[in-house]
């Protein structure tokens, strides 16, 4: 699919998850060690964790494992006992859980310390939401492709609904390459101007979310995504360009 409409039909997906995904509003506490997700990315169930995530603020470590993927899939299998996705393990609890609902739960009340969404919300509107979501993007994100694996995991600033973002989480999926997620979720309503029109118009207005704080130090602007590669030490905005690289540097 040309590029042009692949990311129109990520724009089509966004709108059809209702663009969860896209606001932040931290927890109340960052667990001490990361959380670790075993991941499809275009499973509808996968994707209302990550949605969580981006909301909650929540650094994950994402194992990807695509179907007919052969890096991660067995090691999930090991660790709880069946291959099924998404799974959330919490080394700072112990906790594994399977089912996007207990995750979501769970996370609510661990880390967040609020409400989870009702049970009718989750499994009415939400799930059938992603799963229409999921639809549009049939195979991209969903089978993995040939890859030479990477030493250390990629970082990837973004956040679930960016239609931009999707794009490079997708390819990572398929390459099965393991990678840390950085969720810069919109936390005012400056965020959802340009980075220039941002910097234009309020040039003193320090950002209220603190990975986007993070991320400003980093780099001066905030865009999604951003990926960090800390095997080559590169680092890169723009999708098309780290897609290209992901394609020049593991595709096999």
């Amino acid at each position: 699919m040309p590029s042009n409409l692949n990311l129109l039909n990520s724009l089509a997906t966004s709108s059809a998850a209702l663009w969860r995904g896209t606001m932040s509003r931290p927890a109340v506490r960052q667990p001490a060690k990361m959380l670790e997700l075993y991941d499809i990315e275009n499973c509808p169930y996968c994707r209302l964790v990550r949605e969580l995530l981006t909301e909650l603020e929540l650094e994950v470590l994402v194992y990807p494992c695509p179907k007919r993927g052969e890096r991660y899939r067995a090691e999930a299998k090991r660790l709880g006992g069946k291959a099924q996705f998404p799974l959330l393990i919490d080394p700072n609890t112990g906790q594994q859980l399977y089912e996007s609902a207990d995750i979501i739960r769970y996370l609510c009340t661990t880390y967040g310390e609020r409400s989870a969404p009702s049970t009718l919300r989750l499994k009415v509107i939400n799930t059938a939401s992603s799963m229409l979501a999921s639809g549009l993007r049939t195979r991209h994100g969903m089978f993995a492709r040939p890859s030479h694996a990477a030493a250390k995991p990629l970082i990837l600033w973004g956040f679930e609904s960016s239609p931009y973002a999707r794009l490079v989480r997708e390819r990572l999926c398929e390459l099965e390459l393991p990678y840390i997620l950085r969720p810069i979720g919109k936390a005012q309503w400056q965020d959802f101007a340009l980075t220039p029109l941002r910097n234009r118009l309020w040039p003193e207005l320090e950002h209220s979310s603190a990975p986007r704080r993070a991320l400003k130090a980093k780099t001066g602007q905030v865009m999604a995504p951003y990926l960090e590669d800390p095997n080559s030490g590169v680092a890169l905005f723009e999708s098309e360009d780290i897609l290209d690289y992901l394609h020049e540097t593991y595709s096999r």
